[in-house]
């Protein structure tokens, strides 16, 4: 194997109400990379947390040597959370992974290796799901089919779960967009890519911290993120709708010619409710693009840290 490649590896942690892992994941992580010989860091990143993941992440700095940690002032979601970790990974690359370990934390060393070869963006592809209610598990599959054709991207399986070179972290850090999705980002940016399976592991502690709206807003940021389908699709109806109205048109006027009365009291009724309907999702969908646009145009940073903890904690980049 051509090792020509060698160099420090930033795992990037976000953490949000994980008091409980923060301990665990950091002891896992640390014994699996030092037995594999592989020089590493461990960036914890607090999303706002209100519970004790940041006492936690403090106590871990403290007992391990490569370990350290940033505090939100805020919750800025998980997209925070890893665009605050690329910023302030400065090692010759850097992985993501769940703070939770249903991301194998084992899969780094596979990772690591096929980096060492010249790859520069090693994706984590599930092969199984792990225990996922149906309605769960069909959202999701729902969600990444339709994102996969609108963008052109095949997100079927992926996950944030992934390594990535320095010039790879160093592009996708000097993006300005505001709504980044890092999961796609990760495939639109190119570059040499290779994939590493793995099964998704049970919780090691705690409950996920997704709610079904929270899931429902991430998937529609996200498509509108990589895609301008929607916004077509509002001129798709347009067009429907008049080809529908020359149609019955047509219709009308015929029956006027040839004397037929006409009726259709309850037609009519349901033609405006259609065509009101029509209107109004088209009228959403243009507003909730304008309100990306809004929200990029305003420039606020993507997170704020106001607090950190271990090696180098003075030089971070506290707002980005």
């Amino acid at each position: 194997m051509d090792t020509s490649r060698n160099g420090t590896m930033t795992v990037i942690i976000p953490a949000y109400n994980e008091a409980e892992n923060i301990i665990i994941a950091a002891e896992t992580v640390s014994n699996i990379l030092q037995n594999a010989a592989i020089p590493y860091k461990l960036l914890f990143v607090d999303d706002g947390s209100s519970d004790e993941t940041w006492a936690q992440i403090r106590y871990a700095s403290d007992r391990f040597p490569h370990v350290a940690g940033l505090h939100f002032s805020r919750n800025f979601g998980k997209e925070g959370a890893i665009a605050a970790g690329l910023c302030n990974a400065k090692t010759e690359c850097a992985a993501v992974m769940d703070c939770d370990l249903q991301h194998p934390p084992e899969k780094l060393v596979e990772m690591y290796r096929l980096w060492q070869t010249g790859i520069d963006v090693i994706e984590g592809i599930k092969t199984d799901r792990g225990k996922e209610s149906f309605l769960h598990r069909f959202a999701s599959h729902g969600f990444y089919r339709i994102i996969s054709k609108l963008s052109d991207l095949d997100l079927e399986n992926t996950s944030d779960f992934k390594l990535l070179d320095q010039k790879v972290v160093k592009i996708i850090r000097e993006m300005p967009e505001r709504n980044a999705f890092f999961r796609a980002t990760t495939f639109w940016v190119g570059f040499r890519h290779a994939t590493v399976s793995y099964e998704v592991q049970e919780r090691i502690a705690g409950t996920s911290k997704w709610s079904g709206g929270k899931l429902i807003q991430y998937a529609l940021n996200n498509i509108a993120a990589f895609s301008s389908t929607p916004m077509k699709m509002v001129l798709y109806l347009g067009v429907f709708m008049l080809i529908f109205d020359f149609i019955f048109g047509m219709i009308a006027f015929v029956q006027k010619i040839m004397g037929i009365a006409l009726s259709g009291f309850t037609t009519i009724i349901l033609l405006q409710v259609f065509i009101g309907a029509v209107m109004i999702i088209s009228i959403g969908t243009i507003g909730f693009y304008i309100a990306r646009i809004y929200t990029e145009i305003q420039g606020r940073p993507r997170f704020i840290i106001s607090d950190s903890c271990g090696e180098d904690e003075d030089e971070y980049t506290a707002v980005g």
